[in-house]
């Protein structure tokens, strides 16, 4: 199994550098990764130093919270593709889903479908650990009549992270068409490939690099 290409190489905690960011994309190149995810502010700088590679450049949207409105996650996913990215991977709002406000679920992530385009391929952050089972499939469903291409587990900043039980949930919600992105506590190669045996597409971790080398990470990486 080539892990390297499952990996979506991750920076995402507010105090990195631009020293850290350059690091995180010769990573990325090095062991070319699937993508880098970063903080819209670092965008166009990934997208510089990465534009003669095969890694993509995926940017947060209404991270980590997904509570921002639907017109400013949309405006920010125009904002980072101008800026290079290709991919988004946009935070569902969890409040309105738990209040079953469905069909606002379902118009704000539209609107960041409508925003991407085709120019970039858009991911739902479900942030499982705040939801139940039922939830999850619900919010699965909501994501795919969406025009989603993804649906992914957490941010890494809220309760818990990617668990076998939840990927395996959300790919039997989405069948086999759509990706399935694990993110969250992934420190290790045997923990990424369970992921991606139970049915992930993609693997979100800061800890791309160790897992390459076959060692495990300390519990403060994403």
């Amino acid at each position: 199994m080539n892990l390297n290409q499952y990996i979506d190489h991750t920076l995402l905690k507010p105090d990195q550098t631009e020293q850290s960011i350059i690091q995180l994309c010769e990573e990325a190149k090095k062991y070319q990764f699937a993508s880098v995810c970063v903080n819209s502010t670092w965008v166009k700088l990934c997208s510089d130093l990465l534009s003669n590679t095969e890694v993509k450049v995926a940017a947060v949207i209404g991270f980590p919270l997904g509570a921002t409105t639907t017109e400013v996650k949309a405006f920010e996913t125009s904002q980072v593709i101008k800026l290079g990215a290709t991919e988004v991977d946009m935070v569902m709002n969890v409040g309105r889903l738990k209040s079953k406000h469905f069909n606002y679920v379902l118009e704000d992530i539209k609107a960041v479908v409508s925003a991407a385009g085709e120019r970039a391929i858009v991911k739902v952050i479900l942030e499982t650990g705040f939801l139940t089972d039922e939830e999850i499939e619900e919010a699965c469903r909501i994501s795919v009549r969406a025009g989603a291409q993804f649906v992914k587990t957490s941010t890494g900043f809220g309760p818990g992270g990617a668990t076998i039980h939840h990927i395996e949930l959300m790919r039997n919600t989405v069948g086999p068409e759509i990706g399935v992105k694990a993110s969250g506590g992934i420190r290790n190669a045997e923990t990424a490939i369970a992921m991606v045996q139970a049915g992930a597409t993609r693997i979100g971790t800061s800890s791309g690099v160790v897992i390459m080398e076959g060692k495990q990470a300390d519990r403060n990486g994403y």
